[in-house]
C-alpha cells in the first residue's frame, strides 16, 4: 500500500482529522439515563426509551440510572430479557431501525473485552450500546479512491457518501469474515479480491449524537488497491452510485460534509497516512 502516496498537505488533513474526531465526541442526550445490564456499565439510554421501560419486569428505573437484569448472568435468562426489551422498544417507536440482526453487548468500561449477551440491532443506539464497524478503503491502482453513495432508504445518514465498504459486526461473528461478508454486500467483491489489504485496525471510538439516541461505535479499517479489472458493484441494495475518485476531489468533499462523519474519519486517516508519505 505505501506505493500509492497523495500530493495534499499533511498539515490541512490533520487540522480535518482533528475536527472531525472531536465531532464524533459527544455526550448523551439530556435526561439520558445511565444503563446497567447484569451489573455492568454499558450504554446511555435515551430518555424515550427509558420511558418505555418503565414498569417492565426485570427493569430498575433510578433518577440517573437504569438497570437490566441486576440480578442476573449473561446467558439464556438475559438474552430473553434483552428480547422483551427490544420488543418493548419496538413497539413504542423507539427502534427505527429495526433489521432482525442481533449484535453483542458489551460492558464499558472493562479492562478485557466483555460480552454480556446479545440484542436486536434497531436498538443499539437508543440504549446507547457499543457496536462495532468495519470499513475498506479501496483504491484502484491508477491512484483514485472507490467511495459509495448510501441508498436514500437507509435509515441513518441517506444519500451520503461513503467508505467503498462499511458495515457493523454482528453478533459473535469474526471481525475479518464481517468485512469479507461487507464487502460482498456492498461491494460486489470476493475474498480474494482484497488478499491484499492492511490488517484491520481500530483508529477511533464514535460518540454521536443521533435523533433516536447515541452512537457509541468502534470504528476499524484497512484499505487494499483494486487491479485495473476490478469494478465494485453493489449487491444489497443499499448504496446508490459508486465512483472512483481523485484524492482532491474527495477530500474537498470531506470539508464540505458531504461524506458520513464515520467514513469521513476514515478516509482522512487514510489520506493523512499517505500525504506523510510525500512529506
Amino acid at each position: 500500500m505505501s506505493e500509492l502516496s497523495i500530493s495534499l498537505p499533511a498539515k490541512d488533513i490533520q487540522t480535518l482529522l482533528d475536527r472531525l474526531i472531536q465531532q464524533a465526541q459527544q455526550t448523551a442526550h439530556p435526561e439520558s439515563k445511565r444503563l446497567r445490564i447484569a451489573g455492568h456499565l454499558c450504554g446511555w439510554v435515551f430518555p424515550a426509551a427509558a420511558t418505555a421501560l418503565v414498569g417492565l419486569t426485570g427493569i430498575q428505573v433510578h433518577p440517573t440510572e437504569m438497570d437490566i437484569g441486576a440480578d442476573l448472568n449473561p446467558g439464556s435468562q438475559l438474552d430473553q430479557l434483552l428480547a422483551v426489551v427490544a420488543d418493548t422498544l419496538r413497539a413504542a417507536g423507539c427502534a427505527p431501525g429495526w433489521r432482525n440482526e442481533l449484535l453483542d453487548i458489551w460492558a464499558d468500561p472493562s479492562p478485557v473485552p466483555l460480552r454480556l449477551g446479545a440484542i436486536e440491532r434497531g436498538v443499539m443506539r437508543p440504549l446507547g450500546l457499543i457496536t462495532r464497524a468495519v470499513h475498506l478503503n479501496a483504491w484502484s491502482d491508477q491512484g483514485g479512491l472507490w467511495v459509495a453513495r448510501r441508498s436514500l432508504t437507509k435509515a441513518t445518514d441517506p444519500g451520503m457518501w461513503d467508505t467503498l465498504v462499511g458495515g457493523l459486526i454482528g453478533s459473535q461473528e469474526d471481525v475479518d469474515l464481517a468485512l469479507i461478508r461487507e464487502t460482498d454486500e456492498e461491494a460486489g467483491l470476493d475474498a480474494p479480491d482484497i488478499e491484499n489489504r492492511t490488517p484491520l485496525r481500530t483508529i477511533t471510538r464514535m460518540n454521536r449524537r443521533i435523533p433516536e439516541g447515541l452512537q457509541v461505535e468502534d470504528v476499524l479499517t484497512c484499505e487494499c488497491v483494486l487491479p485495473m479489472h476490478i469494478t465494485p458493484k453493489n449487491r444489497d441494495g443499499e448504496v446508490m452510485e459508486i465512483q472512483c475518485l481523485r484524492p482532491e476531489l474527495v477530500f474537498e468533499m470531506l470539508q464540505s460534509g458531504a461524506f458520513t462523519v464515520e467514513a469521513s474519519i476514515v478516509i482522512a486517516e487514510d489520506l493523512l497516512r499517505r500525504a506523510r508519505q510525500v512529506a
